[in-house]
């Protein structure tokens, strides 16, 4: 039976334990907090709020993973009344609509992007210089990059098409992502699985196999190897509890520079005390600007779509996210480029920065995934391109 060593209680490593679990494999999971979660804990208290905005989208491999598995568990979904209090500030005011040109970029049969082009660059070919700058500051909703624009074209369209499909992609586990968490722990214990958490790996245990689902900049340093680094974002994070006011805004998207703000009560109202409104913002920042910049471009957007919100505030949060935000791909690059799965030696490395394909959490799991079959001495997963 074959004994693996999973460093890091996160999505990617929960993801990795099943995996390895169900497979006949004896798991070990090594969490350096006292809770699992990683970036996918929900604080707990009466602001239940994520480490910045979180969704689970429906079009990829792990939604029938966890579906499979009973481990979506009860949804919030969005009511088409708050659905239809979508807000986008475009030049300056508050639209309900996005520009014409952008819509070119999201109909159907539109050419595919290449690889080694700038996403701005190519969109204005496409549509224009204002609908490309619109569609590229739409897609960081699922990219946490201060210019998106600069990325890759197919990197960028990919996430803009997943982010703008309807009927929507994007789904809320009911209580925040964390109750997600805890279906997929109490899958694992029942599996077999040994969680220990409060145990930070200062050395790299010598019994292989080993998967290390931590972070790039941890990883990095418990590996010993410099070369493991990519682009990710930097982004200002804001919760914000308010007073109820009929007539708020569901989300708003800056399309005259990157930035989001939702209001996540509109589809789960356990996440705030009866009254109040949980907003969840994320505004990305250039290397540089400061939190305070991305703080002040956060309440021009409340300013616009929250009316009174200042006077209604209860409680608020402010954070920055540095190298956080999973991958970005520069262009020429793609997810194939980023530091392999495979590292030698009995180690596979996990995360949302590695070599896999996906949006946002899908880059965890398959990577995840991947690095058990190579740990079991599987075949590697047959992954589709992103």
């Amino acid at each position: 039976m074959h004994r693996i060593t999973v460093i890091g209680g996160g999505f990617a490593g929960l993801t990795a334990a099943i995996t390895a679990a169900e497979a006949g494999a004896k798991v070990t999971i090594h969490e350096a907090h006292h809770t699992l979660g990683g970036r996918a804990r929900t604080a707990e208290g009466p602001y239940r709020t994520n480490d910045g905005p979180h969704a689970l989208y429906n079009g990829g491999p792990h939604w029938a993973w966890l579906r499979q598995r009973d481990l979506i568990g009860p949804l919030a979904p969005i009511p088409p009344l708050e659905a239809a209090r979508l807000r986008l500030r475009h030049k300056g005011a508050l639209r309900r609509t996005p520009p014409f040109a952008m819509l070119r970029l999201l109909r159907p049969g539109a050419r595919q992007a290449p690889v080694d082009v700038d996403f701005l660059t190519w969109a204005t070919e496409q549509a224009g210089k204002e609908g490309a700058r619109a569609a590229a500051n739409y897609s960081a909703v699922a990219l946490f990059h201060h210019d998106p624009g600069a990325l890759s074209a197919a990197f960028v369209q990919e996430r803009l098409r997943r982010a703008t499909k309807l009927p929507p992609e994007a789904h809320y586990p009911r209580g925040g992502w964390g109750a997600l968490i805890d279906r997929m722990a109490a899958r694992a214990w029942n599996l077999g699985v040994r969680m220990e958490t409060l145990s930070r790996v200062g050395t790299l245990p010598t019994d292989a196999p080993v998967i290390v689902a931590t972070s790039l900049d941890a990883a990095r340093r418990l590996l010993g190897d410099d070369s493991l680094t990519w682009t990710s974002g930097r982004t200002t994070l804001l919760d914000l509890a308010v007073r109820s006011r009929r007539g708020d805004a569901f989300a708003v998207s800056d399309l005259d520079s990157p930035g989001w703000i939702e209001r996540f009560t509109a589809q789960d109202r356990s996440l705030a005390p009866a009254g109040e409104q949980l907003l969840q913002g994320q505004i990305p920042l250039a290397p540089h600007e400061t939190k305070a910049d991305g703080v002040t471009r956060a309440e021009q957007l409340l300013d616009l779509a929250f009316e009174g919100w200042r006077e209604r505030v209860t409680w608020r949060r402010e954070a920055i996210a540095n190298g956080r935000t999973g991958a970005v791909d520069l262009p020429g690059t793609s997810w194939r480029d980023r530091p392999a799965i495979d590292r030698g030696d009995g180690v596979f490395l996990v995360g949302d920065q590695v070599a896999a394909p996906g949006v946002l959490s899908e880059v965890s799991f398959n990577s995840a995934l991947t690095a058990v079959s190579l740990a079991l001495g599987h075949h590697t997963l047959d992954l589709k391109h992103a």
